[in-house]
């Protein structure tokens, strides 16, 4: 996502580079560019003016107009104005009842059931809740059944009457079994269309007043662009919800839902999602995302990724298992593990500065590290406890095993050797090679 607004915004600050200071003829040229990129994004043309007349106001500044690093500057001014466009700052998420009743709206493939099992996992298991699934569309047979494997996927109830044709019966039948389970969120997956349509929208009012939610959360296609916007006000004008969640942020999308839903609807984004994996949703920081579109990454997002899968336990092992040159195909494997469970390989790739642009053109599968398990599984308890142990006639069963050639078997036993002998490096440093997050 963003990947061509980058592109273009990045062109359009090299009318700065090497400027002394900025003047108001390379302001004008700057902001046309900005402006002509946000429209390519699929920002309307109202809301791409406004923003770069509030770019070119604060550029004019007599603090801007002396600075030494102009460029610079300006990428600033274009950071904080595209962080206020999107909301600012992170927008507080309501599940304070008992129970807290989350409703979910959107259109018929938005990916509204794939993101109420990814709130239900998120909620169970970053912020200790216990919810309830709700399955209130009753047109969808298959909606049903995708909420009860996503329930089963996350460990997780879920309340349904496959018989029953009225959703508002369904939801405050869910609520009363919610307090007899003793479950303090319910989260009700209502019915979408295709296109907004006046019996969809009663529905959902009506289970709206009905039930009284804690939270209302419109989910949309970000790939829909400036179309996401329109629905975005249509369900607003009948609903008013209380906050936006973007899906399909892995796909090919230009960025102008992000860009422009906050300002249209008056409404924050307070979730983003990618991709069908569960664990792939993540809280809205409109600071973070501008980072990201300014080519500056976000290693905020990175470092909390990795410390969501950091044990402290299993940290001091392989410590100590490092300090002794222990380190063995078995630790090799567990660390792989925890890097995957972080999210797309590309996408935390990404968020490293300057690493998303030099790898845009790259195709990164997160199939990559399939190769190594299966070397590593190919191998017995002891061989991955003792990497000099490997054999020829080992690393010839080893090869067979994993359906690879003895030339890949050997040069990742190379690599693996190498990596061992940059860590014995690193352990006999003045500080010992201390690794993040590890302690004395």
């Amino acid at each position: 996502m963003f990947q061509n607004l980058s592109e273009k915004l990045e062109s359009a600050f090299k009318n700065l580079k090497g400027e002394a200071r900025i003047n108001d003829l390379n302001i004008a040229n700057t902001v046309k560019d900005i402006r002509r990129a946000l429209i390519d994004a699929d920002v309307n043309f109202k809301i791409a003016k406004e923003f770069t007349d509030k770019v070119k106001d604060k550029a004019v500044g007599e603090k801007v107009i002396n600075a030494i690093s102009p460029g610079q500057l300006m990428v600033k001014i274009v950071q904080d104005e595209l962080t206020e466009l999107m909301g600012g700052s992170e927008a507080v998420f309501n599940v304070t009842g008992n129970p807290s009743i989350i409703l979910i709206a959107g259109l018929q493939g938005s990916g509204k059931t794939t993101f109420t099992g990814k709130l239900a996992n998120y909620l169970k298991n970053k912020k200790g809740k216990s919810p309830l699934l709700v399955a209130a569309d009753i047109y969808r047979p298959a909606a049903i059944d995708q909420l009860t494997v996503l329930a089963e996927q996350v460990g997780v109830d879920i309340y349904s009457e496959r018989e029953n044709k009225n959703a508002v019966e369904i939801a405050l039948n869910a609520i009363k079994e919610a307090k007899a389970k003793n479950k303090n969120v319910i989260i009700i997956d209502t019915a979408g269309r295709l296109a907004v349509d006046e019996a969809m929208m009663k529905e959902v009012a009506d289970i709206k007043a009905a039930v009284n939610p804690t939270e209302i959360l419109f989910v949309v296609d970000a790939m829909t662009g400036q179309d996401a916007v329109n629905t975005a006000k249509a369900f607003n004008d009948r609903l008013d919800f209380s906050g936006v969640v973007l899906t399909k942020l892995d796909g090919d999308t230009r960025g102008g839902a992000a860009l422009s839903i906050k300002y249209t609807v008056q409404k924050p984004i307070k979730f983003v999602s990618s991709g069908e994996k569960l664990d792939t949703l993540d809280v809205f920081y409109p600071d973070r995302m501008a980072q990201r579109i300014l080519g500056m990454g976000d290693i905020t997002t990175l470092v909390e990724k990795a410390q969501a899968q950091y044990d402290e336990v299993q940290a001091k092992k392989l410590e100590k298992k490092i300090r002794k040159n222990q380190f063995d195909f078995q630790d090799f494997l567990d660390q792989l593990q925890q890097i995957k469970k972080m999210g797309n390989i590309k996408d935390l790739m990404g968020m490293i500065p300057g690493v998303g642009k030099a790898i845009k053109d790259v195709d990164i599968n997160d199939d990559a590290f399939k190769g190594i398990e299966a070397m590593i599984s190919s191998m017995t308890p002891f061989e991955r406890a003792n990497p000099d142990s490997l054999t020829p006639s080992r690393k010839q069963r080893i090869a067979k095993g994993s359906g690879k050639d003895l030339t890949e078997v050997n040069a990742f036993m190379k690599q693996f050797e190498q990596m061992k002998q940059m860590m014995k490096m690193m352990n006999n440093m003045p500080m010992g090679g201390r690794f993040p997050g590890m302690r004395r």
